[in-house]
């Protein structure tokens, strides 16, 4: 399903273990930064109506998630800090086509790897981590995950052929894979 070019490593797992907090306040800001893109894409291209129930449904649920990331950080008693960007989505957002559909289509489909990646770790956290709860909590935001990735694919296809939005995203999802190669390997959903 996923259209990932890469597997996480398991020195990334044996990290994002060893730093359960940092991962849990970098997934709290994904899930504030997913719900602000989503509204964005909306203040984007107000004339495109069949983004409108998806995008709202989607920044409603990263708003959610991140209310509960929140609780978690409160109850481990973990402040909430500032993090200094990766660098991991302004790599993938520098690859957006100007010009339309391309624009959308690709701002869509960096959504989606965005989305795959998060699912593909969350997996990895929710078979492997030593805290059952978490596990749990790692399991339902995969799930999550999972679903956006198809919600992006699918918008995706409704502006362009479906076979060139496949070709887009295979070589965008190539560019994932180098992306990653090249940023500082730390405790971060996408690090």
């Amino acid at each position: 399903m996923l259209c990932l070019q890469s597997h996480t490593q398991d020195a990334w797992l044996q990290r994002a273990i060893a730093h359960t907090a940092d991962i849990l306040i970098d997934h709290a800001h994904c899930e504030r930064k997913a719900a602000a893109n989503a509204l964005n894409l909306l203040g984007r291209f107000p004339d495109h109506a069949e983004l409108q129930a998806p995008m709202l449904a989607l920044a409603r649920e990263e708003l959610e998630h991140f209310e509960l990331v929140l609780a978690i950080l409160r109850e481990r008693e973990v402040a909430m800090v500032m993090q200094a960007p990766s660098g991991y989505q302004a790599a993938l957002f520098a690859l957006v086509r100007p010009g339309m559909p391309h624009k959308l289509v690709d701002l869509l489909l960096v959504g989606a790897l965005i989305e795959a990646r998060s699912c593909e770790r969350f997996r990895l956290l929710s078979e492997q981590h030593p805290d059952a709860a978490l596990r749990q909590t790692f399991r339902s935001l995969l799930e999550s995950e999972a679903r956006h990735y198809s919600v992006f694919v699918r918008l995706a296809e409704q502006q362009a052929p479906r076979d060139a939005v496949r070709e887009r995203l295979q070589v965008l999802a190539e560019a994932e894979r180098d992306i990653l190669d090249t940023v500082k390997p730390i405790a971060r959903i996408h690090a």
